[in-house]
């Protein structure tokens, strides 16, 4: 691959490494039309300021199309945009998500084993990409240890919000880059995320906790607790082979 290719594929893996531009994206491709700047503002609930610096990262990518609109009054016309491909299957699914389905539909056993088996996957897959490094000193409190946490899957691309619950630390997933999957197959992928949550807090030895991993208590919303134990909790260890314990 010469480097004139290779730069422009990294150009278009970067531009699709946000969250907030994959949902500009995934609206473009869903509308039956053009839209300009503010009727993304509203549909991503972002800000106009926001939208604009996305879109101007797309155009450059080659992703997203932008031409000019009537605005029906003097002035400036208005910028209307555009995918520059739907890169949608007749199905109305992308190729990614075909695949994707197709694998998490292979995972043998029942939905308690398919569960196990992906929460054993989320905690090696994260292990072995070190998506942060861990803090120099062990977290003190839990707070700290999710701080930790909520910017692992920020890197992820999740659009996370970290807050209180009482004594619990609630992190507030707004952006599943596997929403598609998940929804008709949350026993493996959220599983997977659970996993990758564990696996976080063990990387820098958190306090004793519990955790958990509710999907979609919203459409666009997934939330993840994490609660001081009163004493040593065994889940925060590797997570055990499928038929042996319990789904937490």
């Amino acid at each position: 691959m010469d480097n004139k290719r290779a730069g422009e594929r990294t150009q278009t893996h970067g531009a699709l490494a946000v969250a907030s531009r994959l949902r500009l994206l995934d609206v473009l491709r869903a509308s039956d039309g053009p839209l300009d700047v503010r009727e993304l503002a509203a549909a991503c609930d972002l800000h106009v300021t926001t939208v604009r610096f996305h879109l101007d990262v797309l155009i450059d990518a080659g992703l997203v199309r932008s031409q000019a609109g009537q605005s029906g009054t003097r002035g400036r016309p208005r910028r209307l945009y555009s995918p520059a491909s739907r890169a949608i299957a007749p199905s109305g699914h992308t190729g990614y998500e075909l695949l994707s389905a197709l694998l998490v539909a292979q995972w043998v056993g029942d939905r308690d084993e398919r569960a196990q088996r992906a929460e054993q996957a989320g905690w090696a897959w994260s292990g072995q990409r070190e998506l942060l490094p861990a803090p120099a000193t062990a977290p003190a409190t839990l707070g700290e240890a999710a701080v930790h946490v909520n910017a692992v899957f920020a890197e992820l691309g999740f659009d996370p919000e970290l807050g209180h619950d009482g004594d619990s630390m609630q992190i507030r997933l707004h952006a599943c880059p596997f929403r598609a999957i998940a929804a008709t197959h949350p026993e493996v992928v959220c599983s997977i995320h659970l996993g990758m949550l564990r696996r976080a807090l063990a990387d820098v030895e958190a306090p004793p906790t519990t955790v958990s991993l509710q999907p979609f208590v919203q459409p666009h919303l997934c939330l993840a607790q994490i609660t001081p134990a009163a004493g040593p909790v065994h889940g925060q260890q590797a997570p055990p082979p499928p038929g042996v314990g319990s789904q937490p």
